[in-house]
């Protein structure tokens, strides 16, 4: 099968940095799906990997979790799916990525995909999803509910993949006022949208932003980039009992002075449970199979926003460098080999 990967750790403007390869195809056993990718999106992840996570010498490393496409085969143990179904799924750390024709998955973090989406706009979501889902719901707690409630959420990278579902899952299935962080007039225009209810400049202050639109505190706060830079200004903007979560990877992160407000700490990876295979690891299957009944009722939207062309190490690199710009909204996503 053809494949995108990489062989040492370089940067994305080296010629080597990604290489398109042949590789064997895989076989499915127990819960696994062979599925025949059809898209994939790329994410931070992606990039990350690429320049920590060394091959053995000989080894090529298949980057790449979100898919969209159609199940050729299942394990003798798998149920949820069967040949010919369409699927979509952000995959798990440990095991080979993506970008590549065939893929091996477990049917307990696969959904089915949205019927009214093809398969480039649906890749783009499931990763995003499930982070911003089990952030929103799982870690912070907050109720799927439209009941009046003054609790506000500020989304600081409100206009990256994960913001870009987090400020439409909380805008349209909860009653939290949802104030997202851009810094351009288009990244401002996107957040807008998607359902933000206000927008600030994450490159000013936080506390001043706020002020400007009439908020002296919120009761939750998204970190979800440049944790280390706000970290001071969000200890003060968030309210007393307040939740603070995070999905970036700081080199520090002294919660000391977040005790005196009592204010709670949510890490969300959403690798979690594919990586420890925990008892509830099939709730991203639930999970994705009802976001894909969100989306064909019009409540949810894909935050495709660039389309890069066929999945080939060229696109990919293009991708990859977009991403580490920082300066991306939305998803980009490659459909076909």
């Amino acid at each position: 099968m053809r494949a995108v990967g990489y062989r040492q750790t370089l940067p994305i403007t080296d010629a080597a940095s990604l290489l398109d390869v042949e590789l064997p195809d895989p076989t499915p056993t127990g819960r696994d799906l062979l599925i025949e990718v059809r898209a994939v999106s790329v994410n931070p992840v992606d990039t990350k990997v690429r320049v920590r996570a060394v091959p053995a010498p000989g080894e090529t490393k298949v980057l790449g979790w979100d898919a969209s496409g159609v199940v050729v085969a299942r394990g003798s143990d798998a149920a949820l799916f069967k040949p010919g179904d369409e699927v979509w799924y952000a995959g798990s750390l440990a095991r080979p990525g993506t970008n590549s024709e065939l893929h091996l998955v477990d049917e307990r973090i696969v959904g089915r995909k949205p019927r009214s989406l093809g398969f480039a706009p649906a890749a783009a979501l499931p990763l995003t999803t499930i982070t911003a889902w089990e952030l929103l719901f799982d870690r912070f707690g907050v109720p799927p509910s439209r009941r009046p409630t003054e609790d506000t959420l500020l989304v600081i990278g409100a206009a990256g993949g994960v913001g870009s579902m987090l400020v439409q899952l909380a805008s349209r299935l909860t009653s939290l006022t949802v104030i997202g962080t851009a810094s351009r007039p288009e990244t401002s225009e996107w957040v807008l949208s998607l359902g933000a209810h206000h927008v600030i400049d994450h490159s000013k202050s936080l506390a001043a932003e706020l002020k400007r639109i009439g908020f002296a505190a919120v009761t939750h706060v998204a970190s979800l980039t440049q944790t280390e830079s706000h970290f001071p200004e969000i200890i003060d903007i968030l309210a007393p009992q307040g939740k603070f979560g995070l999905i970036d990877d700081p080199k520090i992160l002294d919660v000391v002075p977040l005790k005196r407000k009592s204010i709670s700490v949510h890490w969300e990876l959403m690798f979690t449970r594919p990586l420890f295979a925990t008892a509830d690891m099939v709730a991203q299957h639930r999970l994705l199979s009802e976001a894909a009944t969100l989306v064909d009722a019009g409540v949810l939207r894909t935050t495709l926003a660039e389309h890069f062309g066929r999945i080939t190490a060229e696109n990919l690199k293009r991708a990859h460098a977009l991403i580490e710009s920082r300066r991306s909204k939305g998803k980009v996503v490659l459909e076909g080999f």
